[in-house]
């Protein structure tokens, strides 16, 4: 039974019968905790099994808990996991990702309890990917190490029930994810200078980030201006002023005016500011002697 007909054939049951049904396609999941994420088990996803006399068991033991599957080459399953929590939103993330070619070619599409969504993509088992976050993008990478709650699973989020549901089927030909070059799209990194590798204080040089966006090649630049917008952003330069310094830079590299402005706004809207913002030095001539604070 493929990803897709298993996930449908799940609908409507209970957990104990959906974990069976997991079991008997020979995928090892093992009990969470019921309404919540939390494992059941001692080792957690460690403990994960296909045994079907070991799941009643458990199930027998727990029968309202959800069920929580491995990723990676366990399962055969790799999973991004778009979140949604306060003003982190990673759809826009996603769907820049997606235009880049990165994440297109999924197996099925998951509602999550908290209004995000969980991609499925085969695993590589001559290629194991290790988990990893890009938490100010609102994106999460479910690999080695790793695991995700699955239909017909229920969890309680600020204060609502939702379940988790299959909302979409993939294409044909799901192909295994590139997840260091997700990595890379959601979260590129330009060499550090010197001047600001040594500094003391965090802060951002708009103009070394504008003049590394310049330089940028086909097939990087949305994720370069994405990540340039989202450090100009965190540092609290005002999205007009973004558009100001990054706009030029965009253009020189190819970047037409419209994708510009949805790549910045997208990255504006994402950002997240968990500590109040540090200071930005400007240097270049259009604003030398200016500080945004």
């Amino acid at each position: 039974m493929d990803t897709a007909a298993l996930l449908a054939s799940v609908l409507g049951l209970s957990p104990s019968e959906g974990a069976a049904r997991f079991a008997q396609s020979g995928i090892p999941i093992f009990p969470c905790k019921a309404a919540e994420k939390r494992p059941l088990t001692q080792h957690g996803f460690r403990d994960a099994t296909s045994d079907i006399k070991q799941i009643r068991r458990w199930w027998a033991r727990w029968p309202d808990s959800n069920i929580g599957m491995p990723t990676g080459s366990r399962s055969g399953i790799e999973v991004v996991d778009i979140d949604v929590h306060g003003r982190v939103r990673g759809f826009g993330p996603f769907e820049l990702a997606r235009r880049e070619g990165l994440v297109d070619r999924w197996q099925v599409l998951v509602k999550t309890a908290s209004g995000g969504m969980h991609a499925y993509y085969p695993a590589d088992p001559k290629k194991p990917q290790p988990s990893w976050q890009a938490s100010r993008c609102g994106i999460d990478f479910r690999g080695e190490g790793g695991y995700v709650i699955v239909p017909p699973s229920r969890v309680v989020f600020e204060g609502n029930g939702s379940s988790y549901e299959l909302i979409g089927v993939g294409r044909p030909g799901a192909v295994p994810l590139d997840a260091v070059a997700l990595r890379q799209f959601l979260d590129p990194r330009p060499a550090p200078s010197r001047s600001t590798a040594t500094t003391a204080h965090r802060d951002v040089d708009v103009d070394r980030i504008a003049g590394w966006l310049a330089t940028r090649m086909e097939g990087e630049r949305n994720r370069a201006l994405y990540w340039a917008a989202c450090r100009l952003a965190e540092n609290g330069l005002p999205d007009d002023n973004a558009r100001a310094v990054l706009g030029p830079a965009a253009v020189r590299v190819g970047l037409r005016e419209a994708e510009i402005l949805t790549t910045i706004r997208s990255a504006y809207r994402t950002m997240v500011r968990a500590t109040p913002p540090f200071r930005a030095r400007a240097t270049s001539p259009s604003m030398k002697g200016r500080v945004i604070s």
